[in-house]
This record gives C-alpha cells, sequence and structure tokens, in this order.
C-alpha cells in the first residue's frame, strides 16, 4: 500500500556480500574451478617467454588469468581470491610483501572505504528513504522513465563530483524501492539487477566529462600537451573550459547509451513500480539527519575547493566520519558491522594487479606487443582498438594508471601514423571510464557489495557496454571533435 508517513527508521539495505548473490559453494563444482585455474596459470608459465618480457611480467601472467577466472566464476569467495592474488604475487617473487599490501592502503581504496561508509550513514539516519522520495516525485513511479531519469542524473553529476560518491548516493536512495517490494539480495531479479548495474555503469559513463570528474582527466590533459611541447616545441593549452567543450558534449550520449544497454540486457517485466513503494509525506527532518546533510555539503564544498585549500579527498573524507560521528548521530561501530569488507578488499587486490603490472613491464609488454597490430588500419578502427586497449587495462588496474601507462606508448604511435595526438590523448580518459569487471572502479564495487547481482551478471552487461560505448566514444573523436576545431 501507499505510505502515507515515512518515518525515518528506515530498513538496514546495505547487505554483505555473503548475504547475497554469492553462490552456494559445492565441494564438487570448487575443485573443478580450482582446476581450470591452475590449469590455466601452468599453461601460461609454461609458454616460452618473449625477449622483451621480463621475468616477473611472465610470472604475473601466470597469476593474473587465473585470478581473473576465479572472481568471475566466483568459484571461492571474491575476497579470499583476492587476497591469495596478491599473496601469490609475493609467493612467486613478482613483488616484495611491502609493494604487494601497501595498495590495499592506497589514497583511492581508502577512499572508496570512506565513501561506503558514507553510505551506511546515509541510511542510518533515515536521508535514504528522504532522496528516494524526492526522486520518485520529480520522474514517477514508470519504470523507464525513472530509470533514465537516474542514468542521466547519475552520468551529468559524476562529471563534476567523484563517480563513488554519486554512486553511493543515488544507489541508497534506490535500495529502499526494493526492501519495500520485498526483493532482497537473495532474492534479486532482473528490476533490482537493472537499477543496482545501471548506478555505477551511468556513473562511471560521465566521469570524463570535466577535468573535476576523476584524476584520470587532468592526467590525460598533462602527458598529452607535455608531449606536444617536447616533440613540436608547440605549447598547447587545454584548460578547464576548452576540455570541457571537448569532453561534456559526449556524456548525454554516453549516459543515453548506458541506461539502453542495460534496459535491453535487465529487461524488467514490471512497467510501474507498485504503490507500496510511493511516500506520500515526509516527517519533518530530524536532528541526525540535518547534521548529517550539513556534513555532507560542508564535504562537497571542501571537495571542490582543493586546489584552494590543499586537502586530499581522503582528509575530507575523514573529517565528515568524525562530523557523523562525534554528535551522536551514528555510531562507528554500526558502521564497521555494517561495511561490506570483502568488496573492499578486492577493490585493493585489483590496485595491487595494477601495480604490479607496472612494476613487472607486464603491462608495457602487452601495449608494446598489441598496438603496433593497428597500424595500417582504417581510422576509425585505429582509435577504436586503442580506446579498447584503455578499457581492458583499467578492468584490472586504476584508470589513472591505465591512462599513464597506455599514454606513452599511444601518443608516438598516433605520431607516426600522422593522426592526431590531441584526439589520442583526449580520447583516453573516456576509454578508461568504460570497464568489463567488477573491480575495474569504485562505483562497480561499490555497487556490487549490496549483493544484488554476481560477477556473471555484471559481465553480461559491462562487456556489451564497454564495446559498444567505445563506439560512442570513437564517433565523438572523428565527427564531433573537427566539427569543434579540435584535433
Amino acid at each position: 500500500m501507499t505510505v502515507k508517513n515515512a518515518n525515518a527508521d528506515t530498513p538496514h539495505v546495505m547487505i554483505t556480500h555473503d548475504e547475497g548473490q554469492s553462490p552456494k559453494f559445492n565441494g564438487k563444482s570448487v575443485i573443478i574451478k580450482l582446476a581450470i585455474a591452475v590449469a590455466l596459470g601452468a599453461a601460461i608459465f609454461a609458454l616460452p617467454r618473449p625477449a622483451e618480457l621480463p621475468p616477473e611480467g611472465h610470472r604475473l601472467a601466470a597469476i593474473l588469468v587465473p585470478v581473473i577466472f576465479l572472481w568471475v566464476s566466483e568459484a571461492i569467495p571474491i575476497g579470499i581470491t583476492a587476497l591469495l592474488a596478491t599473496a601469490s604475487m609475493i609467493a612467486f617473487k613478482v613483488t616484495s610483501a611491502q609493494a604487494g599490501w601497501a595498495p590495499y592502503a592506497n589514497r583511492a581504496v581508502m577512499f572508496v572505504m570512506m565513501i561506503i561508509m558514507f553510505g551506511v550513514v546515509l541510511n542510518e539516519v533515515g536521508l535514504a528513504k528522504r532522496l528516494l522520495f524526492w526522486i520518485l516525485k520529480f520522474a514517477g513511479t514508470n519504470v523507464k522513465k525513472l530509470s533514465f531519469f537516474i542514468a542521466f542524473t547519475c552520468t551529468m553529476l559524476a562529471t563534476i563530483f567523484h563517480d563513488a560518491t554519486v554512486t553511493i548516493i543515488m544507489l541508497f536512495a534506490i535500495l529502499p524501492i526494493f526492501a519495500a517490494m520485498g526483493i532482497t539480495a537473495k532474492n534479486s531479479n532482473n528490476l533490482s539487477k537493472f537499477f543496482i548495474i545501471l548506478i555505477p555503469l551511468a556513473a562511471s559513463a560521465g566521469g570524463f566529462g570535466t577535468l573535476l570528474g576523476g584524476g584520470r582527466c587532468p592526467l590525460a590533459v598533462d602527458i598529452t600537451t607535455k608531449y606536444i611541447l617536447d616533440t613540436t616545441g608547440v605549447e598547447v593549452h587545454i584548460g578547464f573550459l576548452r576540455y570541457m567543450m571537448i569532453e561534456f558534449p559526449i556524456s548525454f550520449f554516453t549516459a543515453v547509451t548506458t541506461w539502453l544497454v542495460c534496459f535491453l540486457v535487465f529487461r524488467p517485466k514490471e512497467k510501474e513500480l507498485p504503490a507500496s513503494v510511493k511516500i506520500e509525506s515526509m516527517p519533518p527532518m530530524s536532528t541526525a539527519e540535518k547534521g548529517v546533510s550539513a556534513v555532507f555539503i560542508a564535504a562537497f564544498i571542501f571537495w571542490f575547493a582543493g586546489d584552494l585549500t590543499g586537502l586530499h579527498i581522503t582528509v575530507v573524507a575523514a573529517l565528515a566520519l568524525f562530523g557523523f560521528c562525534a554528535p551522536g548521530w551514528v555510531s562507528f561501530k554500526t558502521i564497521c558491522d555494517k561495511f561490506p569488507w570483502e568488496s573492499w578488499i578486492v577493490f585493493g587486490s585489483g590496485v595491487s594487479l595494477g601495480a604490479a603490472m607496472l612494476s613487472s613491464g607486464l603491462g608495457k609488454f602487452l601495449a608494446l606487443s598489441i598496438l603496433p597490430l593497428l597500424e595500417g588500419q582504417s581510422t576509425f578502427v585505429t582509435y577504436y582498438g586503442m580506446g579498447l586497449f584503455g578499457s581492458v587495462l583499467s578492468s584490472i588496474m586504476s584508470n589513472s594508471a591505465a591512462v599513464a601507462l597506455s599514454l606513452p606508448i599511444t601518443l608516438p604511435m598516433a605520431s607516426m601514423m600522422n593522426m592526431s595526438v590531441e584526439s589520442v590523448g583526449l580520447l583516453s580518459p573516456m576509454s578508461t571510464s568504460f570497464i568489463m569487471l567488477v573491480i575495474g572502479c569504485p562505483p562497480t564495487i561499490i555497487a556490487y557489495s549490496t549483493g544484488f547481482f554476481s560477477q556473471v551478471d555484471f559481465v553480461k552487461v559491462a562487456i556489451p557496454w564497454c564495446l559498444i560505448l567505445l563506439v560512442v566514444a570513437t564517433l565523438g573523436a572523428l565527427v564531433y571533435w573537427p566539427m569543434i576545431g579540435f584535433g
């Protein structure tokens, strides 16, 4: 039935992964999948090592492929696989113990941890349901209209806010819908999977829109302009407004395409949400809601003013958590009890693997082996191929690391092939926004932590989404950029 007056005491919607879509592990299935993983690793290790590939890189490849297989197949709990991946790199001397475990405290990993904690706070004080009230009031209960509104909003907001922040706010605003419908992580259906996968993908699809969207954006500009200056002596300036004019309009198309792909893959049978999810009115905001909202707003202001204050985003996030807990609006013990630690471990492992790809030489070897195959191809195929390589890298390491690894190789290639160096450089922030694995970016890790979808569910939509959005990005570079005189 329709809720006439919603209380701040909302049901807890944060669900740790082992309560959700994790498969029921049985001995026979585990043994078969582990055997396949071991066989994959042994086969790669048995291959002759190319002279250009350092021994550490060869050993890492023999570890990386089985780990990805175990993650996607969920043969064993993904957190265990994550820890084993790092332990294996240390055991087989791909990296030192210090270098292997240090990325788990990487600034990006710590920021994701604190942002997920923000989500727990939103739910605990009742702001999640209040956000849902305003979303339903504006967009209505029609599934198509509501989902399109959410997708477009996530993408646009992610061009100026961190995509993880956008994901956690929108995700916790929408989860009460499924609680009201009796849909839990254990009985998740196409409707819940559609919305919960749509939100992080839509947020990730907007992170390239402005220089505020993510670290990969200013990094790509810096590497590209420095390369042009070093090779031609020409100083190219790409400031905030010029970058926004180049990249932001393409985010409109990535938003619409993300919604369409997710809808086609997880087409929900429901046309309208039931009346039971509608909230007719909300009581006045409680002291806790007002206090948490004020701290949230202050955190956003300080994130925006980061260049002026010099405070790193993790410092602001930590201060915000202090602001939530110190007045007693929510207890830190509650936050820790409801925190999905497994997903955070998986993200830390992904960052560790990405760092090892850089230090072992495997990443550079792959780039030098694969990218030259694009020489002599059509302009579309070359752009698309470079973008695909960036997406693949970004699926197993941070997008900033993927940009830092790929551009020193793709930019000289662009010069040799008489392609626009600027276009190749600024295609990189887009392509590294599109990922194929859950571990690829913070938003997808956050959504996965709810337990409403499996990694197989995610791959089923993420691979076609990535491949199609690369077409959108490539067409943007080939059609839109020449129209505005760029490239």
